[in-house]
């Protein structure tokens, strides 16, 4: 199924038509124009890889790295690096619905899904259904889904969980786009998951439906 994700950034649709390899050439045709940092953003797309964009970023004039704006796409890289393949989960800790504090760690030796979503999101609550069938599956193998709101309101959050019948953990700072969670994995589109091993290992990031389900079967057999 053909999912078109919730950004953080607004883009004209248009821009989406461009190839990867157009936007790459723009990047590297306008090295001293801060605007390109937002080139290098559509180049990672959904699922950004920081090697690819770092080594774009390193190719930008001094003066654009330096910016406001380029320490802050460094930032972001640091952050896209510290919460890729083969790395240790960064430390999770935020409120449940009922106000308790929960952390990742508490799930430690479990294979855990954090699944970054929001109530008002249309692709997240397509989406729901998957990993209700998912959790059904695997609930009682082993492993777990934290999921981790954009939400800003409590009533909106609490009726989603409900409506969309999702029984695992859940929780939120209720910063919408400057969820701390979200900040810190580098998350910028919705919905956006980390498979993370019961060592607290990250092995995969962003799988949906029957290719989550396959690796988790591989992981879990």
């Amino acid at each position: 199924m053909k999912h078109i994700f919730t950004f953080l950034l607004a883009v004209p649709t248009l821009l989406f038509a461009q190839t990867k390899e157009e936007l790459i050439a723009q990047v590297e045709a306008n090295p001293s124009s801060v605007e390109t940092l937002k080139t290098i953003q559509r180049v990672g797309g959904y699922n950004p890889d920081y090697k690819e964009l770092e080594k774009l970023f390193k190719g930008l004039d001094k003066s654009v790295r330096k910016s406001k704006q380029g320490k802050q796409f460094g930032y972001y890289l640091k952050r896209l690096e510290n919460s890729s393949v083969g790395k240790k989960a960064p430390a999770i800790t935020q409120l449940t619905p009922e106000g308790d504090p929960f952390s990742l760690s508490d799930l430690r030796g479990k294979y855990v899904l954090i699944e970054f979503w929001a109530s008002w999101c249309p692709d997240c609550r397509r989406e729901n259904p998957n990993l209700v069938k998912t959790y059904a599956e695997f609930k009682d193998k082993n492993f777990e889904i934290l999921g981790v709101s954009f939400d800003r309101k409590l009533d909106d959050w609490v009726a989603a969980i409900e409506k969309d019948k999702l029984t695992w953990k859940h929780i939120s700072d209720l910063q919408s786009w400057q969820n701390a969670a979200g900040t810190l994995y580098g998350v910028r589109a919705i919905p956006q998951n980390i498979l993370v091993d019961p060592e607290g290992i990250i092995v995969a990031r962003n799988l949906h439906g029957e290719e989550l389900d396959m690796k988790l079967r591989e992981l879990l057999k």
